[in-house]
């Protein structure tokens, strides 16, 4: 059976996801202008993670305005909308919310394959590294290192649109267990709207032998950890 971020989240947000190229969207001159020189995988990509955006936000009753990735690398979601995209091999998927239930949601979905020497050590702490030993002593089959690098892109795109700064890898030290769920303390705290400051998020993630999904999310009414007013 497929993991589905569906299971990951809550109602309110609304989920598409696609696991081939088939259904294409029709893009914004600009959007084309964006792609002119991209090569035909970064093409396909773009093109079917527009198209789960444009059917996320038909769940909210909106349109898909012209989604240009910003200076950090995301799309732009409407005003009043937050949302999050990821892709990889064999997986897009698009979420949206509406601003007054969700401050800010990240997903991230990667291939269930380890990662490429070294890049474990470039992105986790000495502590995490540790953790994740424990945990691949209990259950080998599963790429913990991978699924540690996916919480935390998931954890960067929820931060990134509240504190609109860079939050590095090491700025976030991740808490997994095999039940699905995950932690991950920050290193500085955020200013969330209504003026508490967060220090902790929590959030889920599933597998299904072929991808490894995670997802985050902030909101008014959602327990996301320790918020400080």
């Amino acid at each position: 059976m497929s993991v589905s971020l569906r299971t990951l989240l809550p109602p309110c947000i609304s989920v598409s996801e696609r696991r081939d190229d088939r259904d294409y969207e029709t893009l914004y001159p600009q959007e084309w202008d964006y792609l002119a020189s991209a090569v035909s995988r970064r093409k396909a990509e773009f093109l079917t993670s527009r198209r789960c955006a444009r059917e996320a936000l038909a769940a909210l009753g909106l349109d898909r305005p012209p989604m240009i990735p910003g200076p950090a690398g995301a799309p732009l979601w409407p005003e009043g909308v937050v949302g999050s995209i990821t892709h990889c091999e064999g997986y897009r998927a698009a979420v949206a919310a509406r601003a007054s239930e969700v401050w800010a949601v990240g997903v991230d979905a990667e291939p269930a394959e380890s990662l490429p020497p070294g890049v474990i050590e470039a992105v986790a702490l000495d502590a995490e590294i540790e953790r994740l030993t424990v945990l691949g002593s209990t259950k080998p089959d599963l790429p913990w290192d991978r699924l540690l690098f996916s919480i935390k892109e998931s954890v960067y795109k929820v931060w990134f649109p509240i504190a609109r700064t860079w939050l590095d890898f090491e700025d976030a030290d991740v808490r997994l267990d095999r039940s699905g769920r995950f932690t991950a303390m920050l290193s500085r705290s955020l200013l969330v709207p209504g003026g508490g400051m967060m220090k902790e998020l929590s959030g889920r993630w599933a597998t299904d032998g072929r991808h490894v999904l995670s997802a985050a999310m902030l909101g008014p009414t959602t327990p996301v950890g320790e918020l400080v007013s």
